[in-house]
C-alpha cells in the first residue's frame, strides 16, 4: 500500500460509521483499488484507509462525486512525509472566525461597503493591496480603542489551538501570516501559541487611525515569500511544509506548500488548492497528517 485515503467529518457530528465506510470501499473497488483494514484516527470523526492500484486524485475525485451528499472531507495522498515540520497559517476566517477588518468597519459605520470589498478580494476579483487600501481608508478617524473592542469579540476557530500545540509538541515550527493587522495577529499568536506572527501595520496619529496602512504590505506575493524565507531559515525540506488559508491572497502559498489546505475557503480557492477542508474543523489538519485523537494537545 503506497497511498492513504483519509475521511474526516466535523467532530460535532461524528457521522463516520460502517455504512459510510462500506460505500467508500465499494467505490474504491469499482476503480480497481486495493485496500486494507481501516485505521481509526478519531472514532466516528476520522479514519485512514490504505490503498493502492489507483492514482490519488482519481480516487479522491471519484469518491467526492459518489459521496457528495455526505458531509465529509475526502483526502487522498502518499503515505510518506505526512507529518509536517512547518505550518504557515492565515488568520481571518482561518484561525479566527470572521474578518477583523470588517468588524472594525462596522464600528466606523461602513460594514456593508467594506464587507463587499472583502468578498471581491478574497474571491480574487480585486487585487489585495488595492482592496486593503480602499477598506482602510474608510477607517479614518476611528479611535484606537476600537481595536481593543474588536479584539474582545474575536472567536478562535475550533481546533486551531490543538492544531498548533500538537504540531509544536512534535517539533514543528508554526507561523501566523496575515494580511490583517499586527494589533490582532500579535494577540491571536499569543492566544493560540504560534511561534511567530506577521501582519500589516495601521498608521495611527493622535490615538486615531489615519486611514492608511504602512508599507511593506503583506499580500499574496508576500505570504509566498515568507513561506520560502522561513522554510530556508529553519532548514525545512519542501516535502515537510504545510500552509492553510481561505482567500485568494493565500493561494500562492497554498500552491507552493507541499500540503496546501484551503479551509472552508472561497470556491475559486478551494478548486485550485491541493486539499480542501469544507466540513471538519482545524483538527482536520492533524488527522490528514495521521495524528490520532489521543495524540492531540488540547
Amino acid at each position: 500500500m503506497n497511498h492513504i485515503l483519509t475521511l474526516i467529518c466535523n467532530p460535532q457530528t461524528a457521522i463516520l460509521d460502517n455504512e459510510v465506510l462500506a460505500r467508500t470501499t465499494a467505490c474504491l473497488e469499482e476503480l480497481g483499488a486495493k485496500t486494507t483494514r481501516v485505521c481509526w484516527l478519531g472514532v466516528g470523526v476520522a479514519c485512514d484507509i490504505p490503498l493502492s492500484g489507483v492514482e490519488t486524485k482519481v480516487a479522491e475525485t471519484y469518491l467526492k462525486q459518489k459521496l457528495h451528499e455526505i458531509p465529509i472531507d475526502i483526502i487522498a495522498q502518499k503515505e510518506t512525509n505526512r507529518q509536517k515540520k512547518i505550518l504557515i497559517a492565515d488568520m481571518d476566517s482561518t484561525m479566527v472566525m470572521g474578518e477583523t477588518l470588517d468588524d472594525l468597519a462596522e464600528l466606523a459605520g461602513y460594514k456593508e461597503e467594506v464587507a463587499a470589498i472583502t468578498r471581491l478580494a478574497m474571491n480574487g476579483e480585486l487585487r489585495f493591496v488595492e482592496a486593503l487600501k480602499q477598506r482602510v481608508k474608510l477607517l479614518k478617524g476611528l479611535p484606537i480603542d476600537s481595536l481593543k473592542k474588536v479584539m474582545s469579540g474575536v472567536k478562535l476557530t475550533p481546533g486551531g489551538k490543538a492544531l498548533v500545540q500538537t504540531m509544536k509538541a512534535n517539533g514543528a515550527v508554526t507561523i501566523l501570516v496575515s494580511g490583517g493587522f499586527t494589533y490582532f495577529t500579535d494577540r491571536v499568536c499569543n492566544l493560540i501559541g504560534f511561534d511567530e506572527a506577521r501582519g500589516n501595520n495601521l498608521e495611527i496619529r493622535k490615538a486615531k487611525l489615519t486611514g492608511r496602512v504602512l508599507d511593506p504590505i503583506i499580500d499574496n506575493d508576500a505570504k509566498l515569500a515568507i513561506l520560502k524565507e522561513l522554510t530556508k531559515k529553519y532548514q525545512i525540506n519542501h516535502t515537510d511544509t504545510m500552509a492553510v488559508g481561505d482567500g485568494a491572497n493565500d493561494l500562492p502559498m497554498l500552491l507552493e506548500a507541499n500540503t496546501g489546505v484551503a479551509y472552508h475557503a472561497k470556491s475559486a480557492v478551494a478548486q485550485q488548492a491541493h486539499i480542501s477542508i469544507n466540513h471538519g474543523d482545524l483538527t482536520a489538519l492533524l488527522y490528514l497528517q495521521g495524528y490520532r485523537r489521543e495524540e492531540f494537545i488540547i
